[in-house]
């Protein structure tokens, strides 16, 4: 049996608390719609000025699904901020892998590659708080049960 044994050491608690810093000025303005009105345009003027394309004309879906997650994600920033654990930055860097696999998704089927600017991140935060519960993992040979 594989047993994961949570990074305890005080720096990557930081880290935990410093990705959900970043998750909070990025994701904000993702969370109501006058925001994400507002992020939109800059986006689209940031990706027209880059030459990275614009975003895709604002719709009522598209605003809906902004809010939804701009809102779950700045309340996720805030557990972190306030009580960093250890199975946060797990848990984090699972959801990172998941948004990091859709991003790519996205891009490989013509998103504005200003999307790449965010899955940089995504992926370097999601290794950075991977990697310590990949190398802490032990094999136990005392099944679950006859723990002593």
């Amino acid at each position: 049996m594989i047993r994961l044994f949570a990074p305890s050491r005080p720096a990557y608690l930081r880290l935990v608390r410093a990705s959900a810093w970043y998750d909070l000025v990025v994701t904000a303005g993702f969370a109501t719609p006058w925001t994400y009105t507002l992020l939109h345009g800059a986006l689209s003027s940031l990706g027209g000025a880059l030459g990275l394309g614009a975003m895709p004309a604002l719709d009522p879906m598209q605003t809906l699904y902004a809010n939804l997650m701009g809102s779950v994600v700045v309340v996720w920033a805030f557990l972190r901020i306030v009580k960093p654990l250890p199975v946060h930055g797990l848990l984090d860097g699972l959801a990172r892998t998941l948004f990091a696999t859709w991003q790519a998704y996205a891009l490989a089927h013509g998103a504005t590659r200003v999307l790449w600017l965010f899955l940089v991140v995504e992926v370097a935060f999601g290794v950075v708080q991977l990697v310590p519960w990949w190398r802490s993992r032990r094999t136990s040979l005392i099944p679950d049960g006859d723990a002593r």
